[in-house]
């Protein structure tokens, strides 16, 4: 098995920690070491450098390769310009297509916090056996904890399989990004998972699915195939750029024929660090007596629940607040109710159009 590292994301929800220049993939929010690094080390301990790439936009590859520099060069699938998954995940396969295309491999989100690596691990190896012996698509769905609408869920059936402590369930269809009341009831429901976005197959499977399901990419990722090939990577661009803007769960996910994916349970403590609600809870361990979870200097007095970001050498001080989201950068201060975490997506977007040097 092959692994790729998506590390393109923008991060936008969690700004203003994320920026354009350095996304939230490339800073440290979750212990001493970025959230690629901690990535690229879980894999280091299971795969050799040689099957591990990484997949990014072309202004994000030093960091990359700074932070990473056992990684191959020859490894980096370089995203000319940001359009969205579909397009990125293309690439990826017609990328791969022309060095192992029967080959599965796994596109590996860069930000993910993951608990239990090695349980983790054993995941894919099941997912890479499973795909070989039914040549179905595996993904990983996790157990939700709260009503999330930033992730997408996946509706799961029965078990059909059992191996070395995982369990593989039958697929029965992919709701991304529902509203609240509609992930309340899927979270009452129990069958409808969190999606984990660890999508596994081989190029060719993929290539196939695209051309079943979006036939517009495939017509461009059939191109970006002989251009690899002819190792014409000006041409590669120019297609890349054609490729219409859109979510792989859109795309492929919401219409792809449920026998023809099977879900493993990843019940080994996983976050989508996505937002700073989420990112609350991934860090509930380092709580304290307040359920605080504080870096930086900070001074409270009847203040719980909350996430605060300092610097050194200034205090943070807070009265009366709970489940609130405290920033404090050397240009940026941001304040939000934990609940509305999502919504900071929303500065964002007012910043493109007024003050875009604070992206």
């Amino acid at each position: 098995m092959k692994v790729v590292i998506l590390a393109g994301g923008g991060g936008t929800r969690l700004w203003p920690l994320s920026r354009e220049r350095k996304p939230k993939q490339f800073t440290k929010i979750i212990g001493d070491e970025t959230l690629f690094e901690q990535t690229v080390k879980r894999f280091l301990l299971n795969f050799e450098p040689k099957d591990i790439y990484v997949c990014l936009n072309k202004n994000l590859v030093e960091q990359a390769q700074l932070l990473a520099p056992v990684i191959p060069t020859e490894n980096y699938i370089i995203e000319p310009e940001k359009r969205d998954t579909a397009p990125a995940m293309g690439l990826v396969a017609a990328f791969l297509f022309n060095q192992s295309p029967d080959e599965p491999f796994v596109y590996a989100p860069a930000d993910h916090f993951i608990g239990d690596e090695q349980k983790f691990i054993r995941c894919l190896k099941i997912a890479e056996k499973t795909i070989l012996e039914t040549g179905k698509m595996l993904d990983i769905a996790v157990w939700p904890t709260f009503p999330s609408t930033v992730l997408g869920y996946t509706h799961i059936g029965e078990r059909v399989n059992e191996d070395d402590g995982i369990e593989t369930f039958q697929f029965l269809g992919h709701a991304e990004k529902p509203q609240f009341e509609v992930a309340k009831e899927y979270l009452k429901q129990g069958d409808y998972l969190w999606h984990a976005n660890y999508y596994m197959w081989t190029p060719r499977k993929i290539l196939e699915a695209f051309q079943k399901h979006s036939p517009s990419h495939h017509t461009c990722l059939s191109e970006i195939v002989t251009s690899y090939a002819n190792n014409d990577l000006t041409k590669v661009d120019e297609l890349f750029a054609t490729m219409e803007k859109i979510a792989f769960d859109y795309a492929v996910t919401e219409k792809i024929e449920p026998e023809n994916v099977l879900i493993i349970k990843g019940d080994f403590d996983w976050s989508d660090v996505g937002a700073f609600d989420v990112l609350y809870e991934a860090q509930k361990s380092a709580v304290d007596e307040h359920n605080n979870v504080v870096f930086g200097e900070m001074v409270s007095e009847d203040t719980r629940d909350c996430l605060v970001y300092g610097k050194q050498g200034k205090v943070i001080a807070t009265v009366g607040l709970s489940d609130f989201v405290i920033v404090d950068t050397d240009d940026v201060l941001m304040i939000c109710p934990k609940g509305k975490s999502q919504d900071v997506k929303k500065l964002v977007a007012k910043l493109k159009e007024e003050k875009q040097k604070y992206l």
